[in-house]
């Protein structure tokens, strides 16, 4: 088995659109690759490509140009795809079905024998929280539960590689971090997750890489740790019975200065600067409360390179 199980080498789409078909390029020159045993995040804004991309590598449409391979066959192939849970952005269930019905009837078409497919199916639906309403009709469920019910029948087969296009939509607090830690402990089991989604700080936590799109191309692609900077860019300085005076000067020097009472809160840019701004709170008896270095997020990142806005 490769150890990159999705290889994706320059693919493109491009659709014919409208009365005149009209040309729209979808997905341009996009490369990467997915390695064995990574949680693997698929970002960018809305319209940047990701879903188009997904539905190519699953073989739901055909590139335009370029290649890729999944398990080392061609996009598309059945032998491949056996290996694949996807979950689309939108699961369809049929609403006169219950989830168990849906979950073992995708589990008998991705070739579980009969005898195992029940105890795989209630196994799963129990793994995504939906089995007290496994025998529901779909139509009475949440977008959340339908959500979950999608993900269980991506993972009936027991995949060696799960597609998920926003698996966390729909989701409440607490649906989203049952699905963030289902997916590390599938990680854990061995198995390969590719996810896009457009909650960061879901991303953060859990990725290994990321590939950003912005309208169609990959603007960043890499590991998280070689990706967000390490350097500190700004420091937040609380203090307590804070004067007049170090708000003046704070507000002189350019950093943004809030004040709640007798609270500032200051956004100091520079360690030289947050040094003198800490030297004047001891000198004059005022509190200390919090100070606080800030490294670069990945919504830093996302932002000035997949909207293209600076940032501080």
């Amino acid at each position: 088995m490769p150890d990159a199980l999705i290889k994706v080498d320059h693919l493109g789409k491009v659709f014919r659109q409208g009365f005149w078909m009209r040309r729209v390029e979808a997905v341009r020159d996009v490369s990467f690759e997915v390695s064995a045993g990574h949680i693997y995040g698929f970002l960018g804004p809305n319209g940047a490509g990701k879903t188009t991309t997904i539905k190519m590598l699953t073989g739901l449409i055909t590139p335009t140009s370029g290649a890729a391979t999944v398990f080392g066959e061609p996009i598309g192939s059945a032998k491949a795809m056996r290996k694949v849970g996807f979950l689309p952005e939108n699961p369809y269930v049929y609403p006169y079905l219950t989830p168990r019905e849906f979950v073992e009837m995708c589990g008998r078409l991705s070739g579980l024998p009969l005898r195992g497919v029940r105890h795989r199916a209630e196994e799963v639906l129990a793994q995504t929280g939906v089995l007290y309403a496994a025998d529901r009709p779909v139509r009475r469920l949440s977008k959340g539960m339908l959500q979950r019910t999608g993900l269980a029948a991506a993972l009936v087969a027991d995949p060696e590689l799960l597609i998920l296009d926003e698996p966390m939509s729909g989701l409440d607090p607490v649906g989203r971090k049952e699905v963030r830690d289902l997916i590390l402990k599938e990680r854990d089991q061995g198995r390969t997750i590719f996810f896009s989604t457009h909650i960061l700080s879901d991303v953060e936590m859990m990725c290994d890489h990321v590939t950003i799109l912005r309208r169609g191309s990959v603007v960043v692609t890499g590991s998280m740790a070689t990706l967000l900077r390490k350097d500190v860019k700004r420091t937040d300085v609380i203090v307590e019975g804070a004067t007049d005076a170090l708000e003046a000067f704070c507000r002189a020097r350019g950093h943004d200065v809030r004040r709640t009472g007798e609270r500032l809160s200051v956004e100091v840019i520079g360690v030289r600067e947050l040094g003198e701004i800490v030297q004047r709170v001891v000198q004059d008896g005022m509190t200390l409360v919090e100070v606080v270095p800030r490294t670069e997020s990945l919504e830093d990142l996302f932002v000035r390179e997949a909207i293209g806005e600076p940032t501080s």
